[in-house]
């Protein structure tokens, strides 16, 4: 319990006087965007909520983890302690595949620009004033510093004269459309995923997928709360591809593991190769996903032969 309590005390802390439960540098957050051109706020924008940008250093903070709990890692004890004082998040230094990872989760998001503005979708971008949404203060139940961080992000939209957002995750989706208007009673903003642009104009692109067979795992939080089933596979269907799913998928996918990483990363650690068990019973194939947070945590317990692949990165637009 004590272990717990100090992994929630230091997101809270981070929230609180650092407006992230992960605190980087903002190069660190926005630098995926160099060279598209991309505006600075606008009507329409991309909001990323920081999951893609992050996933490499929780890496760096599961090893962490793992030290924590053998009782050898002093920095993770006395965490909490220092971090109103001074900012431990920024100790978390990329190793050689933390780096690979990053060039992976930036290659996603540039390819989902790439994808919108085949679809007539020139979206802006807040860069350093793009706030994330709270989602894993959320999920563990720190109400009072999630509502703070809400009115951080939705201050940031109004004053960038933001009306649309495009979101690149299920989390953030979930979120901005589901919880936020219930915050906000002055809440107006329209909230559209990428999968949706995309569902709505591939029909009208030149799609083609990688050859191959692939193996489907569905977002608990898309399928679930967003109802977002069939569009990701027609777009895939669009594209050429054929998918094997297990079977529990659709409405009663099982979980990767995510939501219990932070407070029981072994729990999640189980889920995940449970998951990646039931798709590689499928036989041999790359796995989809359509959610950072489901890519990190199977990838993580994946085999030397098998390949987890984000949904982008699986399609090609043919010029």
């Amino acid at each position: 319990m004590a272990e717990i309590r100090s992994r929630l005390a230091l997101l809270s802390q981070n929230l609180r006087y650092r407006a992230h439960v992960f605190p980087l540098p903002v190069k660190s957050l926005v630098s995926w965007a160099e060279g598209l051109g991309l505006a600075r706020g606008g009507k329409t924008i991309l909001y990323t909520g920081h999951l893609y940008q992050l996933l490499p250093y929780l890496r760096v903070l599961r090893e962490r983890e793992q030290g924590f709990v053998r009782g050898r890692d002093w920095l993770s004890r006395l965490a909490p302690v220092l971090n109103p004082w001074i900012n431990v998040s920024r100790l978390a230094i990329l190793g050689r595949e933390e780096r690979r990872l990053q060039e992976y989760y930036t290659g996603v998001l540039r390819r989902v620009v790439k994808l919108l503005r085949k679809c007539g979708v020139e979206p802006g971008y807040l860069y350093e004033k793009e706030y994330y949404p709270g989602t894993l203060a959320y999920d563990l139940g720190l109400e009072g510093v999630f509502e703070l961080q809400a009115r951080r992000v939705v201050r940031a939209f109004r004053e960038a004269g933001v009306r649309t957002i495009i979101t690149v995750d299920p989390h953030s989706t979930a979120l901005l459309r589901e919880v936020y208007p219930q915050l906000f009673p002055d809440w107006d903003f329209e909230v559209r995923s990428y999968l949706e642009i995309l569902f709505q104009e591939s029909r009208h692109l030149s799609l083609r997928g990688e050859e191959g067979v692939y193996l489907w795992h569905d977002s608990c939080v898309y399928v679930r709360y967003l109802r977002m089933v069939e569009e990701p596979r027609e777009i895939l269907k669009r594209a050429g591809m054929e998918i094997r799913e297990p079977r529990f998928s659709r409405e009663i996918t099982r979980c990767c593991g995510g939501p219990a990483e932070t407070l029981f990363p072994e729990k999640a650690g189980e889920l995940a190769r449970a998951r990646m068990e039931e798709l590689s019973a499928l036989g041999p194939g790359t796995v989809i996903t359509l959610c950072p947070i489901c890519h990190f945590n199977l990838m993580a317990v994946s085999g030397p032969d098998q390949r987890v692949e984000d949904f982008v990165r699986v399609l090609r637009l043919e010029e």
